[in-house]
């Protein structure tokens, strides 16, 4: 695959001696590429973890304790998809072999060719490019396979995303569990698209508020005749889902009665329309979802429990949406875009304050409330950017979740005690993602590095 031509870079140097950095940044700046310049390890670190950088030239020997192999490694936890190239002495260049073997893309002997340094950054952009290519196309291939829907970074979401690609390609009958607005269809969608029925219909249907006639005629279809105003024929669910995916919403309403309809079609692969007295064969997988505890339904004697055994192939559970706070900023950004494309509205980003307020919120209707709650400010907001002002009543309204349940606890003690309370707290909540915790703060990268260093909070 090849990357675009004359692709540029953002670049990080690092080198102690001023001449030598002038050289390096005039040199790769002929080039258009970006250049930013440092002169020791710990700024170059303290950079590599606050931004983004395609290529980092490094001088091996920087003069303090943290060194061009300090750099490599702070580029490996911090900035996986960056190339190192460093720069040596010839007494070093076994130092350097070491250090390819530790992920440096490549090394050059001083004294320094700026042509052959051209050339070897040349090649770390090429590779930062096509990188860059395949993980676009793969964000192409997750939105025609139904991933980009799900979205989220939290330990809890990429374990239902995992599980996901495991048994999409399975025909096992699926059951998802967690509370409404989860984002059950959204999964359901996804195994089907990610399985080989992808190319048959995905269909939904919800189980609750149907009435048991109605329901039956849902799923099963009816001839003719069957009851006033039935004029014709019609296919049920299960037909028009034949050879594709249905996916039963909120199955644990269902009454006992069509628990043991429901359960003759999936052991037989038949269904019978109202009305009619022959067997139609169809050839569907069922997922299934609800959001009660349908093992206690099971005791209860409220639900089958053979229909359960058949129906938790595999069960896959969603967390709610305040166990992942660490994600609501995410759905937060992409929610805007959707409403800015939805309504041609043209909002552009939210203050921190009001992104604060959405995180520390509960969210009892979870991603579905959290997105119609997006969508409205968006179409109701003041301004292009959304605030504290934009926010419905209801939300806006909780002062105590607004500061994270925090304010009786740090009432009576220091401003510099509570800024640190804070920052430790977030960091705690982010699951330590700096990234995501200046955002919610609402302070620069920077800043929050500084204040961490400051605090002693670098182990939380």
């Amino acid at each position: 695959m090849d990357a675009p031509e004359n692709v540029t870079a953002r670049i990080l140097i690092v080198e102690d001696e001023q001449a030598h950095a002038e050289a390096i940044e005039e040199g790769l700046g002929r080039l258009g590429h970006e250049c930013v310049v440092v002169h020791d390890g710990p700024s170059a670190i303290e950079r590599i973890r606050s931004e983004h950088f395609d290529v980092i030239v490094t001088d091996l020997v920087l003069g303090t304790e943290e060194d061009g192999m300090a750099v490599l490694s702070a580029a490996g936890e911090h900035a996986p998809g960056s190339k190192v190239v460093l720069i040596t002495a010839h007494s070093s260049v076994q130092t350097c072999r070491t250090a390819l073997q530790q992920g440096a893309f490549d090394y050059i002997e001083k004294p320094l060719d700026i042509e052959e340094l051209r050339t070897v950054v040349s090649r770390a952009v090429e590779h930062t490019a096509q990188r860059r290519v395949i993980r676009e196309l793969k964000q192409r291939l997750d939105e025609k396979f139904g991933f980009d829907n799900i979205i989220g970074r939290s330990r809890e979401m990429l374990h239902v995303l995992n599980v996901v690609r495991r048994v999409a390609p399975a025909d096992l009958p699926v059951l998802l569990l967690g509370e409404s607005g989860t984002g059950k269809e959204l999964v359901a969608n996804a195994i089907h698209q990610n399985s080989p029925r992808a190319d048959k219909r995905f269909v939904a249907i919800n189980c609750a508020g149907l009435s048991e006639t109605l329901l039956e005629d849902e799923l099963f279809g009816h001839v003719k005749g069957a009851y006033t105003g039935a004029t014709g024929d019609r296919a049920g669910r299960f037909e028009h889902a034949d050879g594709g995916s249905l996916f039963l919403d909120e199955i644990g309403d269902m009454s006992l009665a069509m628990q043991a309809k429901l359960l003759r079609v999936l052991e037989n692969g038949e269904i019978v329309r109202v009305g009619s007295n022959d067997a139609v064969r169809v050839d569907v997988r069922v997922i299934s979802a609800t959001n009660s505890e349908l093992a206690e339904k099971v005791e209860n004697k409220e639900f089958r429990e053979d229909l359960y055994f058949r129906i938790k192939g595999a069960t896959i559970e969603l967390p709610p949406l305040r166990e992942r706070r660490e994600d609501i900023p995410l759905l937060i950004d992409q929610f805007i875009r959707r409403a800015n494309e939805t309504h041609g509205t043209n909002i552009k980003g939210i203050s921190p304050e009001a992104r604060k307020v959405l995180m520390a919120y509960p969210w009892p209707g979870n991603v579905r409330q959290l997105r119609n709650t997006i969508e409205n400010m968006v179409v109701l907001a003041a301004g292009d950017a959304l605030t504290v002002d934009d926010l419905p009543p209801e939300i806006h309204r909780r002062p105590e979740d607004a500061a994270g349940g925090q304010l009786g606890a740090l009432a009576g003690i220091s401003l510099e005690d509570a800024e640190k309370e804070l920052i430790r707290n977030t960091l705690k909540m982010t699951e330590g993602n700096r990234e995501q915790a200046a955002r919610v703060l609402g302070i620069g990268q920077r800043t929050l590095y500084r204040k961490i260093k400051e605090y002693d909070l670098r182990d939380v």
